[in-house]
């Protein structure tokens, strides 16, 4: 029973060395292909993708409340028509537009290309034919994808919350022309795989202010393709922990 559980013990031993020899690496470049995949997705300069692209799209409320036209030139908004219905009257339309001298930028894009740079910086630093030395080394390096690779997928998944007053407040709020009235506020931001707009509305009810919000979105195609491959990276980096773990336990515990 004694030399059953040594020679067990022995194999898994012979498999572990050979998972932090040629495993961890072959996993490495297929997380980097993977990451390049994703770059060349992106609609700003990354690694060698071609760079800025402009694509335009509709978005428009239902009732027709709000629509807006707009041109996107890398990670800003170079061209848009907005028009949406005033809360506070029955039939006022409120227009304005952005046009390229003044581009609405879309930071999040540029936010989620940073931390995609930074996760294939962390592999580039690995040489190919690095041995490494402990299964928390490893470890290690994988916390450091998996935080960076979080990090983007969440600058386009989750758009930063800001008040009402910061909105009204902010730098792209300059992009617009004409300026909207003191009592509204325009946001363009990525949800997911869509791009939204949102006009807010300050409306004095009763002596009481209310704000109210109309949303207009429409899907974009490259948002969807990369959050799959943030997706698909992330798993990827899951497997190899839970493999890396299981084996501390059996063989190194």
């Amino acid at each position: 029973m004694a030399d059953i559980e040594s020679e067990e013990v022995k194999n898994l031993q012979i498999e572990f060395e050979w998972l932090m020899k040629a495993e961890v690496h072959a996993i490495l470049k297929k997380l980097r292909e993977l990451l390049i995949e994703c770059a060349i997705r992106f609609p700003v300069p990354l690694y060698d993708n071609e760079g800025k692209r402009t694509e335009k799209y509709h978005l428009v409320a239902s009732q027709d409340q709000l629509k807006c036209s707009v041109t996107l030139t890398g990670d800003s908004i170079t061209q848009a028509d907005i028009s949406y219905k005033i809360k506070r009257t029955s039939n006022q339309i409120q227009r304005t537009c952005i046009t390229s001298d003044a581009p609405w930028k879309l930071q999040q894009v540029q936010d989620a290309a940073n931390h995609l740079q930074q996760a294939k910086n962390h592999i580039d630093n690995i040489d190919e034919n690095y041995n490494f030395r402990s299964a928390e080394e490893v470890l290690q390096i994988i916390g450091e994808l998996v935080a960076a690779l979080q990090r983007g997928r969440s600058s386009l998944l989750i758009p930063k919350k800001r008040s009402i007053e910061d909105l009204m407040k902010g730098r792209n709020m300059k992009s617009l022309s004409p300026n909207l009235p003191e009592d509204q506020a325009i946001s363009f931001f990525l949800q997911c795989h869509k791009l939204v707009i949102a006009v807010y509305q300050l409306l004095n009810v009763q002596g009481t202010v209310k704000m109210e919000a109309t949303q207009a979105e429409c899907s974009v195609g490259w948002l969807n393709e990369v959050l799959v491959l943030f997706t698909v990276a992330l798993t990827l980096c899951q497997q190899l922990k839970d493999k890396i773990n299981a084996f501390k336990t059996d063989v190194l515990s």
